[in-house]
């Protein structure tokens, strides 16, 4: 049997995953070290995406904030959204990933994306730069955009967000082709693989995408306190979100460069050095 991947979890699947082999230089470094016995506890992540139902068990009670970007007079404006849920089900999958991994973590859901799971260039934008300002110290992004129109805007705001101390962790796109902010090397960037364990992800030495985490047949919160098996890379983002909560949590201070290597020195695929 063959599984349909998303796009750019290639490298991951099981018959290529030998490709990924390789030994870290990182010393002693390994999950004890890098996680301890953190949970979130102290850390904040937002969540851009399409609204997040703060009453679903998965969530855990540890949604804080909801925002919301909309158009008034064709100018994007940020407001609160509390109380007004999730208009899809897909951020509230999201922060059910990243709450089971963190569950002290708090969470804050800046919608962007209306009904239909879509969103405008200019909407996505003005998230990314409220969610740098909001205290948030993980962002995730399970959504892109594939215009040149915002290439230059977006990867302003991601550079800014990784020198505020700011990690974005962002799903490539789940069509092959070029999309960001995914491609941009300031945010930890990932794709789908097969394996069902939680606790099993992958550092690709080969860019453009770094980590591979869960993504295929996942059982995800959605909206209305329901459940659904769902696949694509907008799942395996979250994941590494929690991790970074966790990792960030038990090393306070530690900048998104120094997270990420913790990622890729503890990923499934990466010996460290005697």
């Amino acid at each position: 049997m063959t599984l349909d991947l998303p796009a750019w979890s290639e490298p991951f699947r099981g018959p290529d995953r030998r490709h990924l082999e390789r030994a870290g230089p990182w010393g002693r470094i390994d999950r004890e070290w890098a996680f301890g016995d953190a949970t979130g506890r102290g850390v904040t992540v937002a969540i851009l995406d399409s609204g997040v139902e703060g009453e679903h068990p998965a969530v855990g009670g540890k949604l804080v904030r909801s925002m919301a970007v909309s158009l008034v007079d064709g100018a994007p404006i940020v407001a609160s959204a509390d109380g007004e849920g999730d208009l899809v089900g897909h951020g509230t999958a999201c922060a059910g990933i990243i709450h089971g991994l963190a569950p002290e973590a708090d969470l804050i859901s800046v919608r962007v994306l209306g009904a239909e799971n879509r969103g405008k260039g200019s909407v996505f934008a003005t998230g990314l730069d409220w969610v740098i300002e909001s205290g948030a110290s993980v962002v995730n992004l399970s959504l892109s955009s594939r215009s040149e129109d915002f290439h230059g805007i977006l990867h302003e705001l991601v550079d800014r967000a990784y020198f505020a101390n700011v990690l974005f962790v962002c799903a490539a796109n789940n069509v092959p082709g070029p999309s960001y902010p995914s491609l941009f090397s300031s945010v930890a960037s990932v794709a789908a693989h097969d394996l069902p364990d939680a606790n099993v992800w992958f550092y690709n030495p080969n860019p453009p995408v770094e980590f591979a985490a869960p993504g295929v047949d996942v059982e995800v919160a959605w909206r209305g306190g329901t459940r659904l098996v769902v696949t694509g890379n907008s799942f395996a983002a979250p994941h590494i979100a929690g991790l970074a909560a966790r990792i960030r949590a038990a090393h306070p201070g530690i900048t998104p460069f120094e997270t990420k290597a913790i990622l890729a020195g503890t990923a499934d695929n990466v010996r460290s050095a005697a």
